[in-house]
């Protein structure tokens, strides 16, 4: 799964790489939560990068429900709460790095950071969905999971559906038959993961010190990647 995510990547960097104007709202953040806004791109404003709540509201959600974070890419367009939005909602959500747990021999699980190297923004593939309730209107989103590639099987038995470069437009633009193909482990070489500290673990832990090394574990999971 993916439950926690980042986006630090500065504003001109964004606007560059993506082709779309920032919010004024942006700001860096290393610890963003479940239900905290994350910065996405629609395929109906491709030029903008929007802030959605982080938590998919189906039309049906109580106004107190958080709403889905991950949804399985594999069954999602089977869903009642998203088969509307894989027919015609796709996004990206922008991430600097997302954070899993480690099971540990004894005592709490280890965080890592798992992030692209060499590009401080990747995108992962999302869908979003306009929630509108007592009075209000907020559009959420979910991000898509599926197996893990070699990397990432070491922590956790999902991960996120992180596109490769060259597909982010495609995400946006193909038909869901075509996006369903996009589903899959991360296919290149280019993401790594480090231990990082617990402080993480505190969603109000909110600054670079989070994305720091945890020198009193191993470095990174490069062993474990075939």
């Amino acid at each position: 799964m993916c439950g926690r995510t980042s986006l630090f990547a500065p504003r001109a960097e964004l606007e560059s790489r993506f082709g779309a104007a920032v919010p004024e709202a942006y700001e860096p953040r290393y610890n963003i939560a479940p239900t905290d806004p994350v910065e996405v791109v629609t395929s109906d404003r491709p030029d903008t990068i929007q802030r959605f709540d982080w938590g998919f509201r189906p039309s049906w959600a109580d106004p107190d429900d958080e709403g889905f974070i991950n949804a399985r890419a594999e069954t999602a367009g089977d869903k009642p709460a998203f088969s509307d939005a894989w027919e015609s909602r796709p996004c990206l959500v922008l991430s600097s790095g997302f954070y899993e747990w480690k099971e540990t021999a004894r005592g709490p699980k280890q965080p890592y950071r798992v992030y692209r190297e060499d590009d401080p923004v990747f995108a992962m593939a999302g869908l979003w969905q306009r929630w509108e309730g007592d009075d209000r209107q907020r559009d959420t989103v979910t991000v898509l999971t599926t197996e893990p590639n070699d990397l990432v099987e070491p922590l956790h038995h999902r991960m996120a559906v992180v596109l490769p470069r060259d597909e982010e437009s495609t995400w946006l633009t193909a038909s869901p038959d075509e996006r369903a193909e996009l589903c899959r482990p991360y296919p290149n070489d280019d993401l790594d993961a480090y231990p990082i500290s617990t402080a993480v673990n505190d969603p109000t832990n909110d600054s670079p010190g989070v994305i720091e090394p945890d020198e009193s574990e191993q470095t990174g999971l490069g062993e474990f990647a075939g």
